[in-house]
Formats: C-alpha cells, structure tokens, sequence
C-alpha cells in the first residue's frame, strides 16, 4: 500500500520532465506582435479598439493615426503614439474581449455564460463534446480550450452562413484549425447519429430556439452520467424544456439558473457599483443521463397551484402557439450583416 506523501523516502529519485508539445494556438498568444495578430489598443479615456496587424496598414480616429509598422515586433504592453499625440496601450485582446469584438452574424454567448457552461457542465481535457447552435463561434472557443488537443469537439450549426462566419472566428482566434474541432451545417437531429455512437458523447451543449425537440436523440449520444446543458433566453422556453426533460424519464432532475455581473467603479476612495451591469442574458439548464432502464426517484414537492395551466374542461391547455419564433423573442438577423460579418471573419478572402 502507498503511504502518504510525508512517509516518502527523501532519497526518491525525481525525475525532470520532458518538453510538451506546445498546445494548439499558444504560440498566438505570447511573444511580440506579428502581422495577422488582432491587438486590443486602449486610449487614455479607457475607450477600446480593435485592429488586425497588416503590412502597410495604418489605425486612424479623428485625432490623428500610426502606422501598424510601429507594433510589428513590439512587446505585449508597448505603448504607441499617434500623430495626434494620443497615447494607445497595445495588448492581445483576452478570450472575453475577442468574442465581444469579433464578427458576428448571430448574438454571442457572453463570457460570463461561457464560463459558467465549461463549469457547471464540467467540460474537461479529452472530453468528447457535442455543441449545437454554434452561431458566431465564441462558446466554441471556450470549449476547445476546455478539451484540449487530446480532446474532441463537434460543432452543429443549422445555417451555412453562421458556420461560415464561426469557422473564420474560432480559426483566427486559434491561428489555423484547431485539431479538436469537426464544424458540420445541418439539424441536430440528422447529423448527430451519423457522427456519434449511442453512448459515446460525455458532454451536449445546446444553444438553440427549442432544445426540447432534441432530447431524444442526445439521450442516445450521451453516456450514462453525462451532461446536457442547455442555454435558453425565455422564462417560456425554460419552463418547456424543464417540463419536458422531466417526461422523457432518461433525465436526472433538471437544475436551472442565470448569472450576473456588476462592475465596480475603483479609484481611490470612490468604491461603488457600476451604474451599467451586465443583466440578464439567458438561462441554464443542466441535467444528467441515467443509466438504461433506471428510473429517477419521484419528486417529493408539491407544485404550485397554476402551475400547470388546464383548459376549462380540466385538461392540460393547449399551448403549440407558444412556441412559435417570434413569441419566443427571436430576432431574425439581416442578411445584410450577416454578409458583412462573413467578410470580416475572413479577412484573407478577396474582397467582390
């Protein structure tokens, strides 16, 4: 039997370990400022811009502008100097920064949901995950730092042009394609049993306008003991879902929740609440597969009165008017940026 580590002989041998293989996009975020890198420059009012490094390129405003030769082989934290004598702090843009700056043709996952989602659906080094609803790609890009090279993520997204923009994100963010991605355009529902045997997914994570339609066929992709996760934006669709992860009966009870964050303005001795915060922006849900043919014990509590509605004949009203797109809130996004974001998103693309 090992005895504990204070039991050791003090003569054990200790052994130096070998050079790791550099992990997929580290080498994009260390080292001086290379042409391609996006560079975070913050003026002296805290304002924040955005810009890509490129031979010949120039950053204007109104007060003057530098030319991008100026950072090309700078350090991290330089500080450059405009024409206008309006000093920039240059710095890589965080994960949380890029997916607020980055283009976007749907809305994005905000890094306070993102980080959230890795958490509480414990998504862990070599984890074999699904993700559906990819939209811009930025919960993609938390998830591929949570797998890791050895691990595996499938991303399904239903429409080609959201797939186009988050395939140009998550590669840039990365430098090149991430050896842990598939990107694949169609219904989950279609593509999910091609891509995963019954069983074989640890972890799903659904960013979708009906998840429920879903749960049948992650119940088949999921392991015993693994996570659905799902990200909804209503109270409507949150209760459906919850509702019906009880029914399907393959669910552990469901668990849901939201998070905010409040900033705070810092200086001196002037400590207080940000009059912004960031509010409400969704929903989680989590719940777990059982095992087959395993049945989850009963709940104990009473429901609320009206908590279920019922017709006045006494049987469960009729609700398919519900859960149409636009009493869900959904908003269609224009094709006109949606075009624009595909462009950005792949900046090496001539332009038409």
């Amino acid at each position: 039997m090992l005895g504990h580590p204070r039991h050791l002989d003090s003569t054990a041998v200790t052994t130096t370990p070998g050079p790791h293989p550099t992990a997929t996009g580290a080498d994009q975020r260390r080292g001086p400022f290379r042409v391609g890198d996006r560079v975070q420059l913050t003026d002296p009012r805290g304002r924040l811009h955005t810009v890509t490094l490129a031979t010949g390129g120039t950053f204007h405003t109104h007060r003057g502008y530098f030319r991008h030769e100026e950072l090309i082989g700078a350090p991290e934290g330089t500080v450059v100097v405009s024409s206008g004598n309006v000093e920039y702090l240059a710095l890589r843009p965080l994960l949380a920064d890029h997916v607020l700056s980055m283009p976007r043709g749907a809305a994005v996952v905000y890094p306070k949901d993102a980080g959230q989602i890795v958490t509480m659906a414990d998504i862990y080094p070599g984890a074999v995950v699904v993700e559906a609803g990819v939209g811009s790609g930025a919960l993609t890009m938390s998830l591929l730092r949570a797998v890791g090279d050895a691990g595996s993520l499938h991303s399904i997204e239903r429409r080609e042009d959201f797939a186009d923009i988050a395939r140009g994100n998550v590669e840039g963010f990365f430098g090149g394609p991430h050896p842990a991605w598939q990107l694949s355009v169609g219904d989950l529902a279609d593509v999910l049993p091609t891509v995963a045997a019954p069983g074989s997914v640890d972890r799903v994570v659904l960013d979708m306008l009906a998840p429920w339609e879903n749960l049948e066929v992650v119940a088949d992709a999921l392991a015993p003991g693994g996570v659905l996760i799902c990200y909804v934006a209503t109270t409507t669709q949150l209760s459906r879902l919850g509702e019906d992860v009880r029914s399907d009966g393959r669910y552990t009870e469901p668990m849901a929740w939201e998070s905010m964050v409040r900033g705070w303005h810092l200086e001196g001795l002037s400590v207080r609440p940000e009059h912004r915060m960031i509010g409400h922006t969704g929903f989680l849900l989590t719940t777990r597969r059982l095992a087959d043919g395993v049945e989850a014990p009963l709940r104990k509590r009473r429901p609320a009165k009206g908590a279920y509605p019922v017709a006045p004949d006494g049987a469960p009203a009729e609700d398919a008017d519900l859960w149409t797109p636009e009493s869900l809130g959904e908003r269609e996004t224009s094709p006109k940026k949606v075009r624009r974001a595909q462009r950005d998103a792949h900046p090496e693309r001539p332009t038409p």
